[in-house]
């Protein structure tokens, strides 16, 4: 099930198809704050008010020409802005693939450069997320690069890719923040774990470098197991719950992201808005198959 939703997210004409259905729309809404930036703003607003911080994602990936991926460029600009005079406690995710990645390393580096330079301004900071793995050691490579003038960008790095203890490695040694997630991607055996006992395996021994070298980083994970251990690893170490952070999706598991504030973690939610929701949102749904389950159930019901 899980490789057939991956597959389908790249199917357009699936979309069109499903988008018939209304349960199907309003399965999409609870996962992706909405189309416009004025969605995404109420969005945070909603999670600032309960002592939740935000990270704001303009989805689309994968982008075609280098106008598009100036004008994405140019988008995620206006949304630091919008953050800057709304005053929200949000920072900001990219995607490499949208700045252009995919078109050539140099243009999509001055994309980069442009946002987190924008973002210094105005005291924010930017995540640049991780995509599949063809793309890993060049989505690297450039933050690497963005970071040795400005350090106001850090990166992702998937528990399920044998590489990534390595990689936090190398990445902590640089100084640059890490999130850690599992990983949402089809990956092949070459590079990727195949048991979810050895992704967690991957996950908790990376979240232990994370918290052990004394920086900022995120633990981003639904998993209550995973939790535990991070929390017991910092309790054991003396850490203050101030000095990391969990990161969670919009729409899962509201109820534990407002527990664990109110026990004085940090919390911060993923938010996603955009017209390009459709990838993303499969891409949740092989993650959660309860929610397969209730679109079949009342698919041809409206």
């Amino acid at each position: 099930m899980r490789a057939l939703l991956l597959y389908l997210a790249n199917r357009e004409g699936f979309k069109d198809f499903s988008l018939r259905f209304k349960v199907f729309r309003n399965t999409a809404w609870r996962f992706v704050a909405g189309e416009t930036v004025d969605d995404a703003v109420r969005a945070v607003k909603e999670i600032n008010a309960q002592g939740i911080h935000g990270t704001l994602d303009l989805l689309g990936e994968n982008t075609l020409s280098l106008d598009d991926a100036r004008h994405a460029t140019q988008e995620i600009l206006d949304m630091l802005d919008r953050i800057k005079s709304e005053a929200l406690d949000c920072n900001v995710s990219v995607k490499l693939t949208q700045l252009g990645l995919a078109l050539g390393d140099e243009s999509c580096l001055r994309n980069l450069t442009a946002i987190v330079a924008h973002a210094r301004k105005l005291g924010n900071f930017v995540r640049v997320d991780m995509e599949d793995s063809g793309y890993t050691q060049r989505t690297l490579d450039l933050v690497c690069r963005v970071f040795r003038e400005m350090d106001n960008v850090g990166t992702v790095l998937q528990s399920a890719l044998y590489r990534s203890e390595k990689d936090a490695r190398e990445l902590i040694a640089q100084g640059i923040r890490i999130r850690l997630c599992k990983g949402a991607y089809l990956e092949p055996e070459s590079v990727a774990f195949k048991k979810k006992s050895d992704t967690d395996a991957s996950f908790v021994a990376i979240t232990k470098l994370l918290l052990d070298s004394g920086m900022y980083h995120a633990i981003a994970t639904h998993d209550e197991a995973m939790i535990k251990a991070a929390k017991e690893h910092a309790a054991a170490r003396g850490m203050p719950r101030d000095r990391f952070e969990f990161q969670m999706l919009f729409g899962v598991r509201r109820d534990l992201q407002q527990r664990l504030a109110r026990e004085g973690y940090q919390v911060r939610t993923y938010i996603p808005y955009g017209r390009r929701w459709y990838p993303y949102f499969m891409r949740r749904l092989a993650e959660r198959p309860a929610n397969v389950a209730f679109i079949l159930r009342n698919f041809f019901k409206g």
